[in-house]
């Protein structure tokens, strides 16, 4: 049996293993912009004497290296791409007589050859996690293909036909994103091409950044010295998170659009002063970590509200200070101008202001803050403001300060407390008195009785 011929599927497999099949990679990459350098290497086997390089699966080898030393890959040196190296790839190699099969076919892209495309994001380019996502690529040049293409992903490509569209005069392709989760994050750009040169593509569109949100813990966003600020005051926000994370965004709501785009940086603190009116605003934060394109959820919403637009109102409390402990108290906001929102809020205090809204607009107009029922914690110095619904943020000029004193509830509690404890103390020491008294007269009776 062992001097027998060996059949033909052995014979298969020993060839197989003696000539692997070879592998063929582009360096830096597949896609490169005309001009560039780029590198075909084709991998195969120590007993490789020569490697052959062939272009649009041509019977002709385009290039072939005949080797000097043992090795089991070579390189294909493009020292500066054309239009015409944008081809498909197959390389082999030989051992003696043999040729070993051809790798896997490389698509190699020049790009460059026509104007960029554009590339944007609808709904948006920040996403909460498990929302969809359109990434809409158009041109003004006759293009009937759009590549979509990531950054460093291990995607290749993904290619869609165009559609005219008439109203602007536009090619375009949608390409549909999502659910988007975590690996949705990151740089896209969008190339387009014609149909009869589809390995030749336009130059890039600008970056468009997918920045994905809700995937960890909502932070707290705080404002230091406080959310209400006279221009030219210092201001900073400061971003907390739970630890381990090393990166944070700070947004600014730009009327009912939601944020735009997240920018990272290392430090929790956000420096915005000294603050002028564009400062006023709705902010939120995010955190997350470096690298990344994933972040948490927004923070809860944060004003800042900027003071010194418009003329100050006057402020006045019914029953006037200082008011008894435990009664109601009503301060008065009046405005000369036409407001239809007005603003109180205490010296000192972390809490943003309390708000109330105004059904009418003329002037002047006025608000009533009731305070139910006046603890010694109300104890402060009142400031309000008036403002205008269209300009939400822009606050008055602040009114005159109002002091409100409210004697200290534990003092209160004190004094009825030693008066009951007093009259208690002194109903048992009438008590005690009787009782002696009574023992004293009882023990007295019988040497007073008569003798006989």
């Amino acid at each position: 049996m062992g001097g027998g011929p060996r059949t033909p599927t052995l014979t298969a497999l020993l060839c197989l293993e003696a000539f692997p099949r070879p592998s063929l990679w582009a360096d830096p990459g597949p896609v490169v912009s005309k001009g560039s350098p780029v590198t075909l290497w084709c991998q195969g086997s120590l007993r490789a004497d020569a490697y052959i390089l062939y272009k649009e699966r041509g019977s002709e080898p385009w290039v072939m290296r005949i080797l000097q030393a043992s090795t089991n890959k070579t390189e294909f040196r493009i020292r500066s791409t054309r239009s015409h190296h944008a081809a498909l790839y197959e390389c082999v190699y030989r051992a003696g007589d043999t040729l070993s099969e051809r790798s896997e076919p490389l698509v190699l892209v020049v790009t460059g050859v026509d104007s960029a495309p554009s590339l944007s994001a609808q709904p948006r380019p920040v996403l909460a996690s498990g929302g969809n996502l359109s990434l809409m690529c158009s041109t003004l040049s006759t293009s009937d293909l759009f590549h979509l293409l990531k950054e460093g992903g291990a995607e290749p490509p993904r290619c869609m036909e165009s559609e005219w569209r008439s109203n602007d005069g536009r090619w375009q392709a949608v390409f549909p994103v999502g659910p988007v989760s975590a690996s949705h994050g990151g740089t896209y750009r969008c190339y387009a091409s014609s149909s009869y040169y589809p390995n030749m593509w336009s130059h890039p569109s600008d970056p468009l950044q997918i920045q994905v949100t809700g995937l960890y813990r909502s932070p707290s966003l705080r404002a230091q010295p406080g959310s209400l600020l006279l221009p030219g005051d210092n201001l900073t926000l400061q971003c907390h998170s739970e630890p381990g994370f090393d990166r944070f965004a700070l947004t600014k709501d730009e009327g009912p659009t939601p944020p735009q785009r997240l920018d990272g940086q290392h430090s929790p603190d956000f420096p915005l002063g000294p603050v002028t009116r564009t400062h006023g605003g709705r902010y939120r934060c995010y955190s997350g970590h470096s690298l990344s394109h994933a972040w948490s959820a927004p923070s809860a919403p944060l004003d800042v509200l900027i003071a010194g637009a418009d003329s100050k109102p006057s402020l006045s409390a019914w029953p006037p200070p200082p008011g008894p402990w435990g009664a109601n108290v009503t301060l008065l906001c009046r405005s000369e101008t036409r407001a239809d929102t007005f603003h109180l809020h205490r010296e000192g205090s972390l809490d943003p202001p309390l708000e109330l809204r105004l059904q009418g607009t003329a002037a002047p107009s006025e608000a009533t803050f009731t305070i139910s029922p006046v603890t010694s914690g109300h104890s402060g110095t009142y400031r309000c403001y008036s403002s205008h619904s269209s300009s939400p943020f822009l606050l008055s000029q602040p009114s005159d300060p109002l002091e409100l004193l409210v004697p200290d509830s534990t003092a209160h509690d004190y004094t009825v407390g030693n008066a009951v404890r007093l009259g208690v103390s002194g109903l048992i020491l009438l008590v005690l008195g009787g009782l002696l008294f009574e023992s004293w007269h009882s023990q007295r009776r019988p040497h007073d009785a008569p003798r006989r």
